[in-house]
């Protein structure tokens, strides 16, 4: 009869080793990299992706969960509903920029917004790479006057929205799940 203590033993010993074994593979082929020259970019290469955030605004209305969407205003995504969002501007704190964002679209202020989530996909954007940090907050409508400056901006039920610009019925969803 075995004895179940020296089981897990033997299996964590073993599983030790092969870990041992994949990290000196990791260091044997990081070596080889620095070698061949696949390391050398510059760091500067990485300060080519933008930062953007994106605001998620629910509010209820006639008993239904809708949601604040714009038309989006790329070429791409032509006729499409889009989160309203914008790129973090350069001497901006993030988490003063959805504030912004929200104020210049909709004259809305005085609305608490919560950061949700990080969406970093390489394709997120047509224009290149662009992550974005999502907010969201859940209003009630009717106290809250719309001041529309920019495109078609519209109350739209959560339900109706199937398909969204960019990578935004993702985003919708991941803050649906925290409401």
């Amino acid at each position: 009869k075995k004895d179940r203590g020296s089981e897990n033993t033997i299996s964590g010993s073993s599983e030790l080793r092969d870990r041992s074994q994949s990290r000196n593979h990791y260091m044997r082929k990081s070596k080889t990299l620095k070698a061949t020259g696949a390391d050398k970019k510059s760091h500067s290469d990485f300060f080519q992706i933008a930062l953007s955030v994106d605001c998620v605004i629910f509010g209820y209305d006639d008993n239904e969960l809708k949601i604040l969407v714009i038309k989006s205003d790329l070429k791409e995504y032509a006729g499409q509903w889009s989160l309203l969002g914008d790129l973090v501007q350069p001497k901006e704190d993030l988490d003063q920029a959805p504030y912004r964002v929200l104020y210049e679209k909709t004259g809305l202020k005085n609305v608490f917004l919560k950061q949700v989530h990080a969406f970093g996909g390489c394709k997120r954007h047509p224009h290149g790479r662009v992550v974005t940090v999502a907010y969201y907050a859940l209003i009630d409508i009717s106290n809250h006057q719309l001041k529309v400056n920019q495109n078609e901006l519209s109350w739209v039920p959560v339900r109706l929205l199937k398909k969204m610009a960019f990578d935004h019925r993702s985003i919708l969803n991941t803050c649906l799940d925290q409401l």
